[in-house]
């Protein structure tokens, strides 16, 4: 099929949205409230984003049930659990503007769970120091997602969910648009933009054991600022969440709510033994997320895991009264999976790749990428969430920075006054997809993408050293070759291979930033374990910082305000896990 069919759409706009879930809705709606002009385009469908994954609830220091709480504490509890490798900048923004956040998803109509009295309530979640999060059931985020669509339906913001971002367009240091194509119908899409705010998600895709999607956080972000000129931080702070499903195969790395835990579960190993004793004899199982992911996958390195390379988590003891009401969610999901009764059997479990902390370099204020009029959000950005994240915080991220990234955007689109468009970067994105469609290579994009994920599991999971980590870049320079020969073909369904042919050099783009930051990162902090570094380098406080050309430079960190690190180290240990639900 000759890539001259059909001539491409062209679309314009004062703002172009990449992605559809909570960060790019949320900008979205702060550009059209500003009476800008946006266009929000995904490729998945709108109301499937990722976000709406987002089980356990949303941070702010509202001070509802715990009064004593300040925005001041949270921000500490941010940066103590981030191992101090959080931009302080980024943090207090975010709990500073926490409550604004939860206010307009109110004004908007978002079912928050409340009191009998009508506050909105608020439960523990990790180490958090006071109750902070507000929670629709164990349906936060699908919630969020709903009303943030709503309130864009309201206003009219377009939102195109079949059209495939490949590249994004820059002359002189200046974004002008972007260019994809439609996964219906395979015509190219032409988008001129005065601005354009990335917010495509992680890159946790990479692991063969991950609670995304298929089609989702396949490092889309990191590929387009990348090779738009932008920078990429912490590729190797991943957070791995304790407990993924193991099958069906095809739903490998499903996530079991941390909320099993919170309710009073129990890990076992498959000796029977309570093994979290020998990890964190005070919490337990309600230890720190990368805590226990570490205890599971070392009870399974060593030998002790199930046949399938797991670890038993068990509700079975828990009334089953209180397993329906507080944790439907995953009843269901074991029921519809696995035909597994959760209130009468244990739950084979593993650690699963679940969240990119790190991301897209941006700027603190305005989440600015250093190339002009290129702005990134939620989980495409990086800088909150430092070597560890605060359960609860991602949501309200997207909120805070959807909306002033949104502001931003508006400020710099209206006062652009020339434009300059280079036909040559057109021109360049529309052969890259010709290309694909035309070759005569015989590697096939899918499988392709399974060998990127089982050398990512291998050589990068939980634990990693400097000979695992070399050897993962070989392995992923020989694929970056073999990916040379990739040819996508549409069928009467549509342009999926396409996708996946893009989807595939996302994920060799983010495996390569991972695999070099982490070889990097000599030592042993938060979600980041070297085995070969046990210990944590106080040098190396600070980011790693990754471009295609030049590979890694460490960034040192700003110091954190005196009253916020007085904040954090006062904290002592949480030890009381009560009432407490796991981060």
């Amino acid at each position: 099929m000759s890539h001259d069919a059909s001539p491409d759409r062209l679309l314009t706009t004062s703002v172009l949205v990449i992605g559809t879930g909570g960060a790019g809705l949320r900008a979205s709606i702060e550009l059209a409230e500003r009476g800008v002009e946006v266009l929000a385009v995904g490729k998945r469908r709108r109301h499937d984003a990722h976000t709406t994954l987002a089980a356990g609830g949303i941070n702010a220091a509202l001070g509802t049930m715990d009064p004593e709480d300040s925005w001041q504490q949270h921000a500490a509890d941010t940066l103590r659990e981030s191992y101090y490798l959080a931009d302080p900048d980024v943090v207090e923004t975010v709990t500073r503007h926490a409550a604004r956040g939860i206010e307009d998803l109110e004004r908007w109509g978002m079912p928050f769970a409340r009191e009998a009295d009508g506050r909105l309530s608020q439960r523990f979640f990790g180490a958090h120091t006071y109750r902070r999060t507000c929670y629709a059931g164990d349906y936060t985020g699908l919630e969020i997602q709903r009303t943030l669509l709503r309130r864009a339906a309201e206003l009219d913001v377009p939102v195109v969910d079949t059209v495939y971002i490949t590249r994004l367009l820059v002359a002189d240091g200046t974004i002008f648009g972007a260019y994809g194509f439609d996964v219906v119908t395979g015509q190219g899409v032409r988008i001129h933009a005065d601005a354009v705010i990335l917010a495509a998600g992680g890159h946790t895709r990479i692991w063969r054991v991950t609670s995304s999607r298929r089609d989702e956080n396949t490092g889309d972000s990191f590929r387009l600022a990348a090779l738009a000129g932008a920078r990429i931080r912490d590729a190797e702070l991943v957070q791995f969440h304790p407990s993924g499903l193991l099958e069906p195969d095809d739903a490998a790395g499903t996530l079991v709510s941390e909320a099993a835990r919170g309710e009073g579960g129990v890990l076992r190993n498959a000796e029977g033994e309570r093994f979290m004793e020998r990890y964190d004899p005070e919490r337990m199982e309600l230890s720190t997320r990368d805590r226990v992911a570490l205890a599971n996958f070392t009870e399974i390195a060593e030998g002790r895991g199930t046949e399938r390379a797991g670890v038993l988590l068990d509700v079975s003891h828990l009334p089953r009264e209180q397993i329906l009401a507080k944790l439907p969610r995953v009843y269901r999901t074991l029921i519809d999976l696995q035909m597994l009764d959760i209130t009468t059997t244990p739950i084979e479990i593993a650690p699963t790749a679940h969240y990119s902390m790190g991301g897209v370099w941006v700027r603190p204020e305005d989440h600015g990428t250093g190339v002009e009029g290129l702005y990134a959000i939620g989980e495409a950005a990086s800088g909150l969430h430092g070597a560890n994240r605060l359960g609860g915080n991602s949501l309200i991220e997207l909120l805070v920075y959807g909306r002033l990234t949104g502001q931003a955007a508006a400020e710099f689109a209206t006062s652009r006054t020339a434009v300059h468009r280079d036909p040559a970067a057109i021109e360049e994105a529309r052969a890259e997809q010709a290309a694909l469609l035309t070759g005569d290579g015989i590697e096939v994009p899918r499988r392709l993408q399974r060998e990127v994920r089982d050398v990512m599991t291998e050589h990068a999971g939980v634990v990693r050293s400097e000979e695992g980590l070399r050897a993962g870049l070989e392995k992923i320079a020989r694929l970056e070759e073999r990916a040379q020969n990739v040819t996508a073909h549409p069928d009467v369904a549509g342009f999926d291979d396409l996708a996946h042919a893009f989807d595939l050099r996302g994920s060799l783009l983010a495996a390569r930033a991972t695999l070099e930051c982490a070889l990097e990162r000599r030592e042993t902090r938060g979600c980041h374990n070297r085995s070969d570094f046990p210990e944590q380098d106080p040098s190396l406080r600070g980011n790693m910082v990754w471009t295609p050309g030049g590979g890694v430079a460490f960034e040192p960190l700003p110091e954190i305000p005196a009253e916020l690190r007085a904040l954090a180290e006062a904290q002592p240990e949480i030890t009381s896990s009560a009432g407490r639900l796991v981060e």
